[in-house]
């Protein structure tokens, strides 16, 4: 056993990554977190087996004369990370507010390649040092990371600028033909409405050629046959296993914990299903607005931006079957199978289990807030409460609550486990009619916890045995602001080429056509837009999508 001033080594295909004791013994939290990002980059590096490698008899090795390996091989590849990224929609708020930092971040950790490069890209006129400035200006702001002067330039350095009509595949070419020689990783953060003229011209400059990667922001589309036409314009132009579509959801530690906390302890596993649960809970609550993201929320509402994506994923790493490993595309394999048991929505479907609303004017954390108001006269939803099904062995009759809105009372991501009653009720108070369900809260965001409710005696006066009290345990995690945002995770992912935090194609179009029937279903049953203030948690209406005041993240106001 390893003691401090050791230094235990882990061998992988040959090379020796070797994690000091020492360190993790003498260094604060934030630098063992480093300390093993460092090592798994590494270690992860030389570990991917090459799917093309085929072992030759021991006479042929020794008698074949070996070629210096093609720097752009797959084979070569399997064994390195990419080194140049591609990043269109530079300008914009989520590269502004969140890739850049990320980059930043993971170069500062040294999780990087030593020659590591951006290209960015977008509509404005700027050249390099104008964007170097507004991303030197950006990271003087940054609310959880706090870089060094030296750190901030350095990484500046490895970024330049391009100016690119993204409507035009010649532009975008000839923006990206310099590049092309190393493998690189193009991140689209543009609206879907681009991604076809910008791939093909991705294509036309060369940047598609193996082992070049795509990764792709969501939403993929507005509905199915937009995602399909995406689809299959983008297949027919990079390898499926080269395309990296993003939720960034999937991302987050806390999301991935829902896994371990399922396979991985014999306690859920063993009720995870009809006969014991009684519903499930899914709430995505947000305190923003729909500020600077006007004329794309106008098009998509709540449905189309937060439940085809975040929410739907949460469901499926609720409700997936166990996968046969973590490998990629049996993770995969499971999600397509709930998404495909989602029961469509009809018309009564829609009027009886859904309700959609609008935030008005109202006050957040004593703020004034406005109302949203859509360009054209949009009836978009800014909230959104569905009850789904999922009509499999496992889940049959168990209602999947759904719920997200902005401008809410709090900003939260809780997934609520309600179990059902003891069969034969024994004790005097409260009578059983009335005794708090057993209830299992795993909350995401902003604290990331675990909250068992129970009945207990413990919790009343100690003659009182015949008297049960709900009892909470709570398992927290203490995050601090030091909390890796979820892209770095992603980034690293894409640039060693793992796909087990992305979305495929099947999955991305088995959601909408859910999502799809659920529209379709407001417009048959003629279903009415709801108003609620904004700072509250939706109109009257929410109640039966919202968990009980049990699990509430905090004292719950009342919806309006």
């Amino acid at each position: 056993m390893a003691t401090a001033g050791t230094a235990p080594t882990t061998v992988r295909r040959g090379m020796e990554t070797t994690v000091s004791t020492e360190t993790f013994l003498t260094t604060g939290q934030d630098a063992r977190r480093t300390a093993i990002f460092q090592w798994f980059a590494r270690a992860r590096a030389c570990a991917t087996p090459s799917p093309h490698r085929i072992r030759a008899p021991a006479q042929a090795d020794a008698a074949a004369p070996r070629e210096p390996p093609d720097p752009m091989s797959n084979a070569t590849e399997a064994h390195r990370m990419h080194d140049t990224l591609l990043l269109f929609g530079a300008t914009g708020d989520l590269a502004q507010r969140y890739l850049f930092p990320s980059l930043l971040r993971l170069q500062g950790d040294g999780l990087l390649p030593p020659d590591f490069r951006v290209r960015a890209l977008a509509l404005s006129p700027h050249d390099t040092e104008k964007f170097r400035q507004i991303l030197r200006e950006r990271f003087a702001s940054l609310s959880h990371y706090t870089p060094t002067p030296e750190q901030v330039e350095e990484f500046l350095s490895r970024v330049d600028y391009r100016s690119v009509d993204m409507r035009t595949p010649a532009s975008v070419a000839e923006a990206v033909a310099d590049c092309v020689d190393r493998p690189c990783v193009s991140y689209l953060s543009i609206p879907p409405g681009l991604y076809i003229s910008t791939c093909e011209g991705l294509a036309l400059g060369g940047a598609f050629k193996a082992p070049n990667r795509l990764m792709l922001e969501k939403p993929i589309g507005h509905d199915l046959a937009s995602a399909r036409e995406i689809n299959a314009t983008i297949g027919g132009l990079i390898d499926e296993d080269r395309i990296f579509r993003i939720d960034h959801y999937l991302g987050k530690a806390a999301v991935q914990n829902l896994l371990a906390l399922r396979f991985g302890n014999t306690l859920l596993e063993a009720v995870w299903n009809r006969n014991y649960i009684d519903s499930v809970s899914i709430l995505v609550s947000e305190t923003e607005g729909v500020d600077g993201r006007n004329s794309y929320y106008a098009r998509s509402g709540a449905l189309r931006d937060m439940v085809q994506s975040h929410i739907l994923q949460l469901l499926c790493l609720v409700a997936m079957e166990p996968p046969a490993s973590l490998a990629a595309d049996r993770i995969r394999d499971e999600k397509v199978k709930v998404l495909r048991a989602l029961r469509p929505f009809t018309a009564a479907e829609a009027q009886r289990h859904s309700v959609r609303a609008r935030y008005i004017a109202g006050t957040i954390e004593g703020q004034p807030v406005q109302a949203y108001m859509p360009p054209d006269d949009s009836d978009v939803e800014t909230f959104v409460g569905v009850t789904a099904h999922i009509d499999n062995w496992r889940w049959a009759g168990v209602p999947f609550h759904l719920a997200t809105g902005k401008r809410m009372a709090e900003r939260s991501t809780v997934v609520t486990v309600t179990l059902k009653p003891v069969t034969h009720w024994l004790f005097e108070r409260p009578d059983g009619a009335h005794a708090a369900p057993n209830r299992l809260t795993f909350r995401l965001q902003p604290q990331e916890d675990i909250e068992l409710g129970l009945m207990s005696s413990l919790a009343g006066p100690e003659w009182g045995t015949l008297e049960l009290h709900p009892l909470e345990l709570e398992l927290s995690s203490q995050t601090g602001q030091n909390r890796r945002i979820a892209y770095e995770r992603l980034f690293l992912d894409a640039m060693h080429g793992n796909h087990a935090l992305f979305v495929r194609n099947d999955e991305v179009e088995a959601a909408w056509a859910w999502i799809d029937s659920v529209v379709e279903g407001w417009k048959a049953g003629d279903v009415p837009l709801e108003y609620y203030p904004a700072g509250t948690w939706g109109p009257r209406e929410a109640l039966p999508f919202l968990p009980a005041q049990f699990d509430a993240v905090g004292p719950r106001r009342e919806a309006c």
